[in-house]
């Protein structure tokens, strides 16, 4: 878990960044300000605060895989919910009240109706990664309302695909990817000989799993937005960030074939525990009060996917393993 932001590199910031913030400030013709430090150091993030004077903070930190999550639940409690009391705690001490934080559709659980709204209920979690967003997401709601003066946006993602235009900066998973289209574009390229689709059997179109894919550079669009709604003193808000529509796990892979001009191998395997069968968001309410809404369509997604995946074969790294 690592913190950086923009401006004149200071004393104490890592001078030796790593690839992907090169690549940004290269973008972007600025320096950013970046330090190693892992939330659950609450020492160093109170050295942190007493360095700089924030004006509002983006809490994306956390470990997010749904199967993981599973297999390691006390570790996903630990570190997701430590990590953002210790970061409260802290923007507390120092009068830092504006918050925007990155939670997950995995708040509604198995959805009640489609397209899911901000007024779903949430809380039946199916898997333990969905319980800390909502855990998290509660801390918030009662620490907003027991401090007045503190504004936070909660953002709910729906799955996050694609890359830069550029193809200089885009998702790159450590080992095994844990989400789908890392895992496609990566069988695309020849680094993995086959995808396994988890379970072919849910009540969707094809069998396989529904979901709402937003383009990441829509995603970051939208925390622009939730700044903004940040300076109204807007209290503690709620909002979907997708884009209405879902797709199944093999009409993904049919897009990336198209995009990428390459036959993807497939094979089914049986459901993966905490996963259902559709999930897609109604975004109506950021558009209406946030003047948000994802502009990139499918193709789009995967065309830029695969642009930064064919750029850069094994990622930010020169070699890879596989």
């Amino acid at each position: 878990m690592c913190v950086y932001f923009l401006h004149p590199v200071a004393d104490g910031a890592v001078k030796d960044m790593p690839e992907s913030l090169q690549r940004i400030e290269k973008l972007l013709g600025t320096s950013i300000d970046f330090y190693k430090l892992d939330l659950l150091d609450k020492q160093g993030l109170e050295e942190l605060f007493k360095k700089h004077s924030f004006s509002a903070v983006m809490h994306f930190a956390g470990l997010k895989a749904v199967g993981e999550s599973v297999e390691q639940p006390l570790r996903y409690y630990r570190v997701n919910l430590t990590a953002s009391m210790n970061l409260l705690e802290v923007m507390q001490t120092h009068n830092v009240h504006n918050l925007v934080f990155s939670s997950s559709a995995t708040v509604y659980g198995d959805p009640q109706y489609l397209p899911i709204n901000e007024q779903h209920p949430v809380g039946g979690c199916t898997n333990p990664y969905g319980k800390t967003k909502y855990f998290i997401e509660d801390m918030i709601k009662d620490h907003s309302k027991a401090e007045k003066d503190w504004n936070a946006v909660l953002l709910r993602y729906f799955n996050p695909i694609g890359a830069h235009s550029s193809g200089e900066i885009g998702e790159d998973p450590q080992g095994i990817p844990n989400n789908l289209l890392p895992y496609v574009a990566q069988v695309a390229i020849g680094r993995r000989k086959c995808l396994s689709v988890f379970g072919n059997d849910y009540n969707t179109i094809d069998g396989t799993g529904v979901r709402d894919y937003i383009h990441v550079v829509d995603l970051a669009k939208g925390h622009i937005a939730a700044l903004k709604k940040l300076k109204d003193n807007c209290g503690c808000k709620v909002y979907n960030l997708g884009t209405g529509n879902g797709y199944s796990v093999l009409q993904m892979v049919n897009a990336v074939e198209k995009a990428s001009g390459r036959k993807i191998n497939y094979e089914i395997a049986t459901r993966r525990e905490g996963d259902i069968a559709s999930c897609y968001a109604d975004p109506s309410l950021a558009a209406k009060e946030l003047g948000w809404k994802a502009e990139f369509g499918l193709d789009r997604m995967c065309e830029d996917l695969w642009r930064w995946q064919s750029k850069n074969p094994t990622g930010f790294c020169k070699s890879k393993d596989v």
